[in-house]
């Protein structure tokens, strides 16, 4: 039965009038507000962003049913240490504009954050309201609740541009316009630092352009935020790649720079490394992706980069980039979407909303399968997959499971494409470039507790230290990043 959310506001108002409070009885008995979002049907074929965002009345008495603890615990599984409880009393007060000041005050990206961050796994995760249902789940929607707000902040014109110090004279480099990027050429702008930010691809933004498609995260969200960075005196170069156009060393030495921040990301794609991975239609998540969301493959009346054209795609791997991938191979025209994983539903470690629209828009899910060749024509064109059936033994290191070949179980899945989806590795480029720049055998580059590198005047964050992560987990190493570069600089 739908939520009536008019008369569930009504009576929240009732009973502050009568009682002068809420009671943690009174809020645990206050619905979960549904995200609306657009019909299955119709979205599988669009670009338009699915869910919709709360409406003012639904984010009200979404944040009432924050119980306001003593002892915050949806902080402690902040990485930037949002004033989670702040923020959401103001919402329930009807106070937006206070509360987005608030989440600004450690947070950078609160638009983008609230969209595609993992909420379940870190701040909803240890809501006291989720464990009140034992699911994280059904925890207050901090996320969304924290999209809402931005939103009403960006479309209400009410954006406040943070003060900016006196100039120093200092000059900072920043490698890679992702989130840890854009966080540390905010915070070194306004401590009164001249910041360039280099970027190798045309456009600036990361993952968040290129990786995330425009159906989860409208790109003009992401633009926007780079616009106000301009507006506090950050610069940006494009088509700049560090480590070929100039090497680091090279930027702080002969051109000037103080100090730099590599925030690379985790850009270069794993593959299974089966016969028939190099097939005419095997592709890397991360080129599929590109394609579409940075080069806008999908709008083929004007777009100049190829797409090929598919029918049956099959992706393997399960986790939000595996979601991100199958949805997509809908909108470029695919009729049939399949995604392989060697385990079951409840290891998949995609978030449970993105495998809940994937479903919903029409992807068929193949458990306990994985592939171990890919099968072409004379003309060197994939037209299948051949899978073999595992199931489950003993849990692994991370306490999934393990994954158990049956011996025998060899079948053959049709398919006219494949995408690879099993996360990315580091791109060996600027360590290669850069000596005394060190990294451990993954190519993660090695920093201390102020994310300092081992090279002198050069800090690191993000997925290049931390291997395939978040958009708020990167931003919190930019923080701490930024934080020792202007310790440094104002020595």
């Amino acid at each position: 039965m739908a939520i009536n959310v008019t008369e569930e506001l009504n009576k929240i108002q009732d009973l502050i009038k009568t009682n002068g409070k809420l009671t943690a009885k009174d809020r645990n008995a206050i619905p979960q507000m549904e995200m609306p979002a657009r019909d299955p049907k119709v979205r599988a074929r669009q670009m338009d962003e699915v869910a919709l965002g709360f409406s003012a009345e639904q984010a009200i008495v979404e944040a009432n049913r924050c119980l306001q603890c003593a002892k915050p615990f949806c902080m402690e599984g902040c990485p930037v240490n949002i004033d989670i409880p702040g923020f959401v009393k103001e919402i329930a007060n009807g106070q937006f504009k206070a509360a987005v000041d608030i989440i600004k005050k450690t947070s950078l990206l609160p638009a983008i954050c609230g969209r595609v961050c993992p909420q379940e796994k870190q701040c909803q995760g240890k809501c006291t309201v989720g464990k009140v249902y034992k699911s994280a789940e059904k925890a207050v929607s901090i996320g969304r609740l924290e999209r809402f707000v931005a939103d009403w902040e960006r479309e209400n014109n009410q954006v406040t541009m943070p003060e900016v110090a006196p100039a120093t004279g200092k000059k900072v480099a920043v490698i890679g316009s992702g989130p840890a990027g854009l966080t540390v050429a905010a915070d070194c702008a306004r401590a009164g630092h001249e910041v360039t930010v280099f970027e190798a691809f045309h456009k600036c933004g990361g993952v968040m352009m290129y990786g995330i498609p425009e159906f989860r995260l409208p790109k003009k969200i992401v633009q926007d935020e780079i616009e106000n960075l301009k507006k506090i005196g950050v610069k940006f170069e494009t088509n700049f790649l560090v480590g070929r156009t100039d090497t680091l060393d090279q930027l702080l030495e002969e051109k000037g720079f103080d100090a730099a921040f590599v925030g690379t990301g985790a850009g270069l794609p794993k593959f299974l490394n089966i016969p028939g991975e190099n097939l005419i239609g095997v592709f890397s998540a991360n080129e599929y992706l590109t394609r579409a969301n940075l080069m806008k493959g999908y709008d083929k009346d004007h777009a100049a980069t190829p797409i090929y054209e598919a029918k049956h795609v099959v992706v393997c791997g399960a986790g939000n980039v595996a979601m991100d991938a199958a949805r997509m191979a809908f909108r470029l025209g695919a009729e049939t979407v399949d995604v392989v994983y060697r385990r079951t539903r409840n290891e998949m470690p995609a978030r449970l909303e993105e495998i809940g629209h994937a479903e919903e828009e029409g992807v068929n899910f193949r458990f306990l399968e994985n592939p171990v060749e890919v099968l072409g024509n004379e003309e060197g064109k994939v037209v299948g997959v051949r899978c073999l059936s595992y199931e489950l033994g003993e849990p692994d290191e991370s306490g999934r499971r393990s994954p158990v070949a049956i011996p025998g179980s060899e079948h053959d899945v049709p398919c006219d494409a494949m995408i690879v989806a099993l996360g990315n590795g580091s791109n060996p480029l600027l360590v290669s470039t850069t000596p005394g720049l060190d990294a451990d055998k993954r190519g993660h580059i090695l920093v201390d507790e102020k994310q300092a590198t081992h090279h002198a005047k050069v800090w690191a964050g993000g997925d290049i230290v931390l291997g395939a992560a978040t958009v708020i987990l990167a931003m919190g190493e930019g923080r701490k990043a930024a934080a020792g570069i202007n310790e440094y600089l104002a020595k």
